[in-house]
């Protein structure tokens, strides 16, 4: 099939013989899965380029079919097709991560000019890349995959590290199994072990019922511990025996739960250097390091930075609307910039863009990049021409900011830290991550 296939997912073809007919004569291939099961062989086999979906399907089993689509391939965009009955599946499936929910009928203009507008994001095995290094990358990810090894995935905020690990997901025996991702920087230290090994009713006040922890949401398929570094030593010692003898004791319970999963951390630091400065378990460091892998930050791979864009540019484009182009004067700006803030800032970047322009064209005074970076650029940094929405601290105001933050770490934790700033704890994490990466050394934990 060819890269424009689209597969439709619906217990009943007939309704949708109008819809079928009208995307043979925009040349799109079309193919059925009348059950879920019938849904990850084809998309494996054929180079699928869009998922349509019924939303009694997409919501069956609680929303099952969708996530395990999510899992499988985290860029394949996924529509829902709704009807005044299932209005409210459609919903909850929007919230879960379809792109878009089109309503009957199906085969006009506008449904048309929406499906049109998703096709470009996707992309074989949802690998964007031009650069060697990320073709390798994603090579030795296909390879490890296949083997049921602990992975880290160490990279820069922003590089992808999730998507990365979605992809190891979707191509492991473990495909159909749950990805339950953990965010261990944004989970109270005082609530992460009840989160991660679960607890029994009235492990702790508040604790009215029993409740499954992440391991064992994850049983039979993956578990993703983002950003590893943040949890502390003393639950790095517990995290180490559930991993050494493959089984979690809920908070409050006696028995011992049997667990197959596999592990995948990600992290933004030198675990390395963590160890040798006390701060990262060196036991666990091995435990977890058996099969480490690199993601490069974008400015070393300049040869990423259009394609990127310009999945992100189909992703992001208004509903209805033609796909808009960049100019050559923009891609020049995309290519000059360092992108400290990689992907992620990239994503920013031409979300802003489609507001800033004023015709079907981006031009380079629409790119508003967030920040000055301590990385030299490979070109000439492009001269901002239009206010960011939120433009950053000038550079005395910056350094005053990262001054405030390194005093207030001084004999503190985080958390006592973020309430003398007057700052939240999530919003002193990502101002930390930002003077990391500039390289800045950060006190304490």
């Amino acid at each position: 099939m060819p890269e424009n296939a689209i597969l439709i997912v619906t217990p009943d073809r007939s309704p949708l013989a109008p819809l079928e007919k009208a995307l043979g004569e925009l040349h799109c291939r079309v193919a059925f899965a009348h059950r879920a099961d019938q849904v990850y062989p084809l998309l494996s086999r054929d180079p699928i380029g869009l998922v349509l979906c019924d939303a009694t399907l997409a919501n069956a089993d609680g929303n099952q079919l969708l996530r395990k689509l999510k899992g499988w391939f985290p860029l394949m965009p996924v529509v829902i097709l709704a009807n005044g009955a299932c209005l409210e599946a459609a919903l909850m499936a929007m919230r879960d991560g379809a792109q878009d929910c089109l309503l009957p009928p199906f085969d006009n203009d506008e449904t048309l000019s929406r499906i049109r507008r998703l096709l470009p994001v996707a992309r074989r095995e949802d690998f964007v890349s031009g650069d060697p290094r990320m073709r390798k990358l994603h090579h030795l990810a296909k390879r490890v995959a296949e083997n049921d090894v602990t992975v880290i995935l160490a990279g820069e905020s922003g590089t992808g590290k999730e998507v990365l690990a979605r992809f190891i997901h979707g191509h492991s025996a473990r495909a159909e199994g749950p990805f339950i991702a953990v965010n261990c920087a944004a989970i109270p230290e005082n609530m992460m072990e009840a989160q991660l090994f679960g607890y029994e009713k009235g492990a702790f006040t508040g604790a009215l019922k029993a409740s499954p922890g992440k391991f064992e949401q994850a049983q039979h398929g993956t578990l993703l511990l983002d950003e590893i570094s943040e949890i502390s030593l003393d639950l790095q010692a517990k995290l180490l025996r559930v991993l050494q003898e493959r089984e979690v004791e809920r908070l409050g319970g006696q028995e011992l739960i049997d667990l197959d999963v596999r592990v995948i951390a990600t992290t933004n630091r030198n675990l390395r250097e963590e160890v040798s400065a006390g701060r990262f378990r060196e036991d666990l460091y091995y435990r977890l390091n058996v099969f480490p892998l690199l993601i490069p930050p974008l400015r070393e791979r300049p040869r990423d930075i259009l394609p990127l864009a310009r999945v992100l540019l189909a992703r992001h484009a208004p509903r209805g609307e033609a796909l808009a182009e960049f100019s050559s004067e923009a891609k020049q700006a995309l290519l000059d910039y360092d992108w400290p803030g990689n992907v992620r800032e990239l994503e920013n970047v031409i979300q802003r863009a489609l507001i800033m322009r004023s015709g079907d064209q981006i031009q380079a005074p629409d790119l508003s990049f967030e920040s000055e970076s301590p990385y030299p650029a490979s070109g000439a940094r492009a001269e901002p021409r239009a206010a960011p929405i939120a433009g950053p601290l000038s550079a005395d105001l910056r350094s005053v900011e990262e001054q405030r933050i390194l005093e207030a770490l001084q004999h503190r934790n985080r958390k006592q830290a973020a309430e003398l700033l007057g700052i939240s704890p999530r919003t002193l994490r990502y101002k930390i991550a930002r003077m990391r990466d500039a390289g800045l050394a950060i006190p304490g934990r």
